[in-house]
């Protein structure tokens, strides 16, 4: 009962967008097709992980905060609470050897993709939700598809469950279930982006952001349905770079998403503008896509699908959202 009340309200809140109007339609952009990068917390870390080995053909490199390896859940919500809390029972190869039959199969890529591919996992060492035994796990799962010298690890943080920054959130070891926004003065967005990509400027603390912030309506990347029954809100977030905005200078693109209750419907544009990945962004001309998923009767926490909730095609090339995420991907770089 309580589930139908949610899905109605879900429902009502979905019509009374639309009744509002619609966000503008996701712009493209000049951005080099072959600086494109994914990162994640927690269930959008599992996510991360499942757009770069599905789609590792398109992604260059990916940031894993608070994940889990790669088919861990088993496509269902047991497997997937099994997994974030008893990592030591966890079989790496039996995870490959799923990637490796759905690479034969064709529901992800070529495994070969992965091979130069910059990957940084992060795993809190006082991480409560997502044992931080996940992140070698994790290790050494891509050990097995990339150059080992390309993996880089951050498990020497005394961080709980959350999107670890330099200036914003709570306390470091400390559960913030507001935001899962956790002050650790570490910046994860600029150490996992200047991994994938190198060379990074840091940003200037405390210097106004100049780009644009926008919304954009996430409903032009389903064909046959509202974005609501996939989970997905009716719009998402870009963040602009001020040097990318009038198309002519050559960008890099990157997808963050975030975790479980940080979508808007939960805590609004708070991930978006704290995460630290704007500012980041703004220096080095890296435009920065946020999806944004909401609850459904079978999502109550507005989590992306890594355990089967959208159907039994969910970490495939077929999957539902991992279908929306490739359209928008494609839409930003024009492709």
């Amino acid at each position: 009962m309580v589930q139908l009340k949610l899905f109605i309200i879900s429902l009502i809140l979905h019509a009374l967008s639309i009744i509002e109007g619609k966000a503008d339609r996701l712009e493209s952009y000049n951005v080099d097709q072959n600086k494109v990068s994914i990162s994640g917390i927690s269930s959008g870390a599992a996510m991360a992980t499942q757009m770069h080995v599905i789609h590792s053909a398109d992604f260059m490199g990916v940031g894993i905060i608070a994940g889990v390896p790669f088919a861990c859940s088993g496509g269902n919500l047991v497997g997937a609470l099994a997994c974030m809390q008893t990592p030591n029972l966890e079989s790496v190869s039996s995870f490959e050897r799923l990637t490796s039959s759905g690479a034969f199969l064709g529901n992800v890529d070529s495994t070969y993709h992965m091979r130069h591919d910059k990957v940084y996992i992060f795993a809190g060492q006082s991480d409560s939700v997502v044992k931080p035994g996940n992140g070698p796990n994790i290790q050494r799962y891509y050990n097995h598809y990339t150059l080992h010298s390309n993996v880089k690890t951050v498990f020497n943080i005394n961080a709980e469950h959350g999107q670890p920054t330099d200036n914003y959130g709570g306390t470091c070891n400390v559960l913030s279930k507001s935001n899962y926004l956790n002050n650790c003065g570490y910046n994860a967005a600029f150490e996992l982006l200047n991994w994938i990509y190198g060379d990074l400027k840091v940003p200037e603390a405390g210097k106004p952001l100049t780009g644009q912030l926008k919304t954009f309506d996430q409903s032009t990347f389903f064909h046959l349905s509202v974005p609501i029954t996939y989970s997905f809100d009716n719009d998402g977030y870009i963040y602009v770079p001020s040097g990318c905005a009038d198309k002519q200078t050559k960008c890099k693109l990157h997808i963050a998403l975030h975790g479980c209750q940080q979508g808007r419907h939960f805590i609004n544009d708070e991930y978006v503008k704290h995460a630290g990945y704007n500012e980041v962004g703004e220096a080095n001309n890296i435009i920065i896509l946020y999806p944004q998923i909401t609850p459904i009767p079978t999502n109550l926490n507005g989590c992306w699908d890594w355990f089967g909730y959208t159907g039994a095609y969910f970490a495939t090339k077929s999957g539902f959202q991992i279908t929306a995420l490739d359209r928008m991907r494609r839409q930003v770089i024009g492709q």
